[in-house]
């Protein structure tokens, strides 16, 4: 396929491709969809999967184990309070960015967790079925396991069904996370789309407030990336209207929503829809207060800084921002998409020796 067809079949123009190919403009994530569906290969294809390292594949091999066996429980070992310990636990490995660590505690709470649902079979043990395959689709999404993604929201969504209509609700964003990542952002926004008619109709009070607030969330990503700006407008105000009834962000279920939170995704999808200047503006204001939100969402903060300022021509800002992204998330920059295709075209730009940059480049194992 010439450049001039694989540009007119993804609808970019071919000084964008060209650009893109060379290293002087990044590769953002909605024109990596378009090129991915011109080229009948998925998003996650186009960005290239996280390789596991030697330690973490054996977990891998027992969280796939603990997944297949969903409805050949054993014998329950652990009672309903450690089981929530330990939940919180890995909500907090979890929010930290630690993804290894995520990894190694992961199959063997699931494995603990399934054997107990079934036993009692009530809705909160159910929820913390669910609330750990949302911590697995997670972790797969950020490496780009898109067939672990998958295989774990279909599991979340059984157990959400024995649980609350809040967990169903979550379960719902995730599943819309697995259209996200893999580059179908249309059937993302239909399955945004009717879970918040169906949480409008099955929750109450704060629960209807974060279940069809952070659903918003995902519908403005997910427009943004379709780089329709007046759905991710429709969201985005229909986001802020919810979070204005929050005095301050919350989590429930590990998910969290609120004014702040808002305010990042805002960041990102202002970035998506080129919208630079005012991406910085919002995330100016953030900075100028200490964040109460977690490194999984300061380090994509960070990272979309760098996205805005590179685009406007400032390398030694995006550089910065992409040092503190680093400094907030390492084990989420390293995997990253914006990370990477950051790293890949700063070191072309600067086309000279630049400590941090290779330092960087180091820790992500990108050749300058």
């Amino acid at each position: 396929m010439s450049q001039a067809t694989l540009a007119r079949r993804a609808g970019v123009s071919v000084s964008l491709l060209s650009k893109i190919e060379i290293g002087d403009r990044a590769l953002s994530q909605g024109v990596a969809a378009a090129l991915g569906r011109a080229m009948s290969v998925t998003l996650d294809e186009v960005l290239g999967r996280a390789q596991p390292t030697p330690n973490s594949e054996e977990h891998l091999k027992e969280l796939r184990s603990s997944i297949r066996r969903f409805d050949l429980p054993g014998e329950a070992s652990a009672d309903f309070a450690l089981l929530t310990r330990e939940l919180d636990e890995l909500t907090t490995l979890r929010s930290n960015a630690k993804l290894s660590e995520v990894l190694r505690k992961t199959p063997g709470l699931l494995a603990n967790a399934t054997n107990h649902a079934h036993a009692v079979g009530t809705p909160p043990a159910w929820a913390i079925v669910a609330d750990i395959y949302s911590a697995v689709y997670w972790l797969a999404a950020r490496h780009r396991w898109m067939d672990l993604a998958e295989l774990a929201v279909v599991k979340q969504r059984l157990a959400a069904e024995r649980a609350t209509p809040l967990v169903a609700t979550v379960a719902a964003r995730d599943e819309a996370g697995v259209f996200l990542n893999s580059g179908d952002f249309e059937g993302g926004l239909a399955v945004v789309d009717r879970a918040i008619v169906e949480a409008e109709s099955t929750t109450s009070g704060l629960e209807r407030t974060f279940g069809v607030g952070q659903l918003h969330l995902r519908g403005l990503t997910l427009a943004g990336r379709l780089g329709d700006r007046a759905e991710a407008e429709r969201h985005a105000a229909a986001a802020w209207r919810r979070a204005g009834e929050l005095p301050e962000d919350v989590r429930l279920h590990g998910i969290h929503f609120g004014p702040e939170n808002t305010a990042h995704h805002l960041v990102a999808t202002s970035v998506d829809l080129d919208q630079h200047r005012k991406a910085l503006e919002v995330a100016d204001q953030l900075n100028r207060h200490p964040p109460t939100l977690p490194a999984t969402r300061t380090g994509p903060l960070h990272l979309n800084e760098a996205r805005a300022k590179l685009a406007l021509g400032d390398r030694d800002g995006a550089l910065e921002s992409l040092t503190r992204a680093w400094g907030s998330a390492p084990q989420l920059a390293k995997v990253h998409p914006h990370s990477q295709e950051l790293l890949r075209v700063l070191i072309s730009l600067h086309r000279r020796s630049n400590p941090r940059l290779t330092k960087l480049a180091k820790s992500a194992g990108v050749t300058v």
